[in-house]
């Protein structure tokens, strides 16, 4: 008996700019160990030209020489990692990053243990807004919306799951730099219900499955030109 090859359901899709792709390993849980030539190389099997890449490194251990590494990786968007545990800290490197050209920063609330309600949230969204920088964040929707909200903040939720898909909706309805990677947007209609312009292609390579939101995107009922605005065109759009 053969196993089923979900990828022939892909078919001539390529992802051109995934916003969700990480370097390094989490200390605290198994895993792959995320050095860069492995997960570029990962990029490179499943049909994504080119990541958005932040440091866990630089998340969890040592912003600045997390940041330095994903600076120098060849053929990708460098995402710099901020820490809200040292609010301060993270307003300097955001104005360091930013000076260098960098489009984009990530936060990583959960991993941090940080809350949307922290006075540190809400002092980086301000801070990103003003330099004009793309916010890519982890945690719930249904709160980490808030510390954004009114800012004419661009801002990239990660980790929307279709359960708080409705949420999201209602939230940006009133936030037009709001959007939400595709990751975990799986259950049928999902990705077909929230507005296509706010959809971008993420897959946490190489600590997610990348097959799985490319094979829904694959499969899913937009449209063609829909399809490659999620794939890449509104990431481009969103980080110059």
């Amino acid at each position: 008996m053969t196993a089923f090859d979900a990828r022939g359901l892909i078919g001539e899709l390529t992802v051109t700019l995934d916003v969700d792709v990480l370097v390094g390993a989490y200390a605290d849980r198994d895993g792959p160990p995320g050095d860069p030539s492995s997960v570029l190389a990962a990029l490179g099997e499943n049909r994504i030209g080119v990541g958005a890449v932040a440091s866990l490194r630089a998340a969890l251990f040592d912003l600045r020489s997390g940041n330095d590494e994903v600076l120098t990786l060849p053929g990708v968007v460098p995402v710099g990692a901020l820490d809200l545990r040292d609010p301060i800290g993270s307003v300097r490197e955001m104005e360091r990053l930013a000076a260098r050209g960098v489009k984009a920063v990530r936060l990583f609330p959960d991993e941090q243990g940080v809350e949307a309600g922290f006075p540190s949230v809400r002092h980086v969204a301000r801070r990103a807004a003003a330099l004009g920088l793309v916010v890519l964040t982890g945690g719930d929707v249904r709160r980490f919306w808030q510390p954004f909200s009114g800012l004419e903040a661009k801002v990239v939720f990660l980790d929307t799951h279709f359960y708080h898909l409705g949420d999201f909706l209602v939230v940006a309805a009133d936030e037009p730099g709001f959007h939400t990677s595709t990751r975990l947007l799986n259950s049928p209609d999902a990705l077909e219900t929230v507005p296509a312009d706010r959809l971008l292609y993420g897959s946490r390579t190489p600590h997610y499955e990348p097959l799985v939101p490319l094979l829904r995107l694959a499969t899913s009922g937009l449209k063609p030109e829909e399809i490659t605005a999620v794939a890449g065109g509104n990431a481009r759009r969103l980080l110059g």
